[in-house]
């Protein structure tokens, strides 16, 4: 006898999907296993690393911590849906040129992270950046690169009066 789990609708990057997962399964594990977007990481699984750190209605979330059930239709962002067509948005290019990217297991949810806080903030300052990543660690730097990195996106977006690369609103 096989079990018929529920069928959960949900949008992912702008795309509509429709997948049969039990209720209780992590949006992380749907994101990865189902949707085979593995750019989100899984680092701690207890929502204390920042690792899987995705977008849910415009909100900041650890997706390990979310069950799928609780993201019946909502969007979802994830790192895949940062760039266009491909190409980078200039807050991974900043990633790249100041050197804020090491191993990968934290970046992308650094980049969620960083991305959420300029979506809300055009140009924070350092404190509200180091405020605004405190619930991601990174353990291969001293988080001084990560930060510059938010810095250089930041400064490049003001410069070109706004950019939706680092969706600066």
């Amino acid at each position: 006898m096989s079990i018929e789990w529920p069928t959960v609708h949900l949008t992912v990057n702008g795309e509509r999907h429709s997948v049969q997962a039990p209720p209780m399964k992590r949006l992380l594990d749907v994101l990865r296993e189902d949707l085979r977007l593995t750019g989100t990481k899984e680092g701690c699984g207890e929502g204390e690393c920042g690792s899987c750190s995705v977008r849910m209605n415009g909100d900041l979330v650890n997706s390990c911590l979310v069950p799928v059930l609780q993201a019946a239709g909502a969007e979802i962002e994830t790192v895949e849906g940062l760039g266009k067509g491909g190409a980078l948005n200039a807050l991974q290019e900043a990633f790249l040129r100041c050197g804020g990217a090491q191993c990968g297991i934290c970046t992308p949810g650094m980049l969620m992270a960083a991305s959420h806080l300029l979506a809300n903030r055009l140009q924070p300052t350092l404190g509200e950046i180091r405020e605004g990543l405190a619930g991601n660690l990174c353990r291969c730097t001293g988080f001084v690169r990560i930060f510059e990195s938010v810095l250089h996106a930041a400064s490049q977006s003001h410069a070109r009066g706004g950019d939706e690369g680092t969706d600066a609103r």
